[in-house]
Parts: C-alpha cells; sequence; structure tokens
C-alpha cells in the first residue's frame, strides 16, 4: 500500500471557465479611467477658460482707461470696453455651445468719467458648461461660475 502524502495537490480550474475574465475586467476599470480622463480634459478646458476671462477682463480694462471717445461720455467707453472683452473671448473662449453668454459689470467707484488717478474696475462673469460631463457633475447643476475682475488706475 502506496502512502498518500500529507499535502493535497489543489486542482486549478480547466482554463475553459477563465476565458472572458480579461474582457471583463477590463470592462469594469475603463469606465474609472475614461472618467478620469474626460474629467481632466474638462476640467483643463475650464481652467483655460478662467485664464481667458481674466485676459479678458485685462483687456476691457486697458481700454476703459486708455479710450477716451470725443465727446467723453461713460456710455460710449462702456460699449467700447464690453465690445474689447467679447471680441477677445469670442477668439479664445471655449465654449462649444455657441456665442459665450457673459456679464461684464463696469464700476467707476467716483461715478463719473475716470480722471487721471482713478480706477476702473472690469468684472466679467461666465457660466461655465460642462462639455463632457454635465450629467456626471450633478452637484454643481452642471454649470460653473467663472468670474474674473481686473482693477487698472486711469493715466
Amino acid at each position: 500500500m502506496k502512502r498518500q502524502s500529507v499535502k493535497q495537490h489543489r486542482r486549478r480550474p480547466p482554463l475553459s471557465r477563465q476565458k472572458g475574465t480579461e474582457t471583463v475586467e477590463f470592462a469594469i476599470s475603463a469606465v474609472l479611467l475614461f472618467t478620469i480622463l474626460f474629467g481632466i480634459i474638462e476640467f483643463s478646458v475650464a481652467l483655460y477658460d478662467k485664464a481667458t476671462l481674466t485676459n479678458a477682463s485685462r483687456e476691457g480694462a486697458r481700454t476703459g482707461i486708455l479710450f477716451r471717445p470725443d465727446p467723453r461720455d461713460t456710455a460710449s467707453e462702456d460699449a467700447m470696453i464690453e465690445q474689447v472683452i467679447r471680441n477677445y473671448a469670442e477668439q479664445y473662449l471655449i465654449s462649444l455651445g455657441g456665442p459665450a453668454e457673459m456679464t461684464i459689470d463696469i464700476v467707476r467707484p467716483n461715478g463719473g468719467t475716470l480722471q487721471a488717478g482713478d480706477d476702473l474696475i472690469v468684472t466679467v462673469d461666465y457660466p461655465y458648461q460642462f462639455l463632457l460631463l454635465p450629467s456626471f457633475v450633478g452637484t454643481l447643476g452642471g454649470i460653473l461660475e467663472l468670474s474674473a475682475t481686473t482693477t487698472m488706475r486711469a493715466e
């Protein structure tokens, strides 16, 4: 009589039972990987748009402290500032939903026309709509409010 070894060998499941496991594992991990990838792209575009709004508000404020229409009135100065901001945003802003709907606020602390040494405050608000993951970012309602404010002193 032969003695059986104390160690019993475990039997591996046949290879036919393991077919397709790589596909299932990839499907599970791919969802997470693609969500992270598209999230990185989405927030990169949002940061780029934030930088663009900052530059647009700077361009508008710079125009506001230098532009002097004849005769001087705040309405024509404000119109020129808004036009410069909209032109800059239209050229550089990434907005796949058509033209950018922004709110532009121009404040002169003394309330009247600018004199040398007066401040001009230009604020641009832009509701950034998520391009790739609008339903995924449900807590924000699919919209992220971006804002840029620039203060410059008139020359």
